[in-house]
């Protein structure tokens, strides 16, 4: 939640890049897209959503987090490691679960950072994640916190294999080397290498969550008819590199927010082991 809050204008800039093209709208570099928000909405308005951008981090990364730890720490063989390709299980595991249990708060949070580029008549003017969540069970049904539900989960099995297997493969090897200790120096290297294959990994289907969550209803026919629908349309309209879209904010976002959940992640780790003899978050 603290790296969230660090990077929260990054993410409403990933977004808007990502629905930058629907309904005429002029495509945007990162720079002219963050200087396009400030000078419409204001400075402020770069932490829209931040709400639901917390909540999703208390349920989604606790969730992830927790049952990938405990994966490892069951599983782990007698020098303490596992392999890469358990880590990845494990970790295509977790993000699936993390993802469903964290749905809601992305669609809050996806429509609350995108709300500012629709005409004042469109806009759904969400006071906080919470008042998201209750409008749209009144308007739209319960069910409609789960809209994209299944990109969402295929999204964080990508996410999830990429960071925390790339991350704890990249701790482990950087440890097998003479240049490197288990503390910051070694816990900010392993998450620029696995901020790098995270971007690389999850954008493509990033961008379709992103198109389906933020979609509206017209006269009852919704604008994509599901995941791999919303899939052909940006691919032929778009075209391949559209999937990429958004790719220096996601990296400038992903990159400092692994580094930052990972140190902070560590440390309470070192907390715990010290205290309360806890096992490791990545041994």
């Amino acid at each position: 939640m603290i790296a969230t809050s660090c990077v929260q204008p990054l993410d409403l800039v990933k977004t808007r890049m990502q629905l930058a093209g629907i309904g005429g709208a002029a495509k945007q570099s990162t720079f002219g897209t963050l200087i396009g928000v400030v000078k419409k909405e204001g400075v402020f308005a770069l932490y829209n959503g931040l709400s639901a951008g917390l909540l999703r981090q208390a349920t989604y990364t606790t969730t992830r987090l927790g049952i990938y730890t405990s994966l490892c720490d069951t599983y782990k063989g007698p020098d303490g490691n596992i392999s890469f390709l358990q880590k990845v299980g494990f970790g295509m595991f977790a993000g699936g679960t993390g993802a469903f249990v964290g749905t809601p708060a992305e669609i809050a949070l996806i429509r609350m950072t995108s709300d500012g580029r629709l005409p004042k008549a469109e806009q759904r003017g969400y006071k906080n994640v919470f008042d998201a969540l209750f409008r749209i069970i009144r308007e739209e049904g319960v069910l409609t916190l789960w809209r994209g539900c299944l990109p969402t989960i295929v999204r964080a099995i990508f996410v999830n294999a990429a960071q925390l297997a790339t991350y704890s493969q990249a701790k482990q090897f950087l440890l097998s080397t003479s240049q490197f200790q288990d503390n910051i120096g070694c816990h900010f290297a392993a998450s620029m290498i696995s901020g790098l294959a995270t971007t690389w990994a999850s954008l493509p289907p990033d961008i379709v969550k992103t198109r389906i969550q933020s979609m509206k209803i017209i006269d009852g026919v919704p604008e994509y008819a599901g995941g791999f629908d919303a899939f052909k349309k940006i691919l032929k309209s778009e075209g391949v590199l559209s999937f990429w879209k958004g790719f220096t904010p996601c990296y400038f976002r992903i990159g400092p927010h692994t580094v930052l959940t990972f140190i902070f992640l560590e440390q309470m780790a070192g907390v715990a082991r010290a205290h309360y003899g806890v096992p490791g978050p990545t041994k």
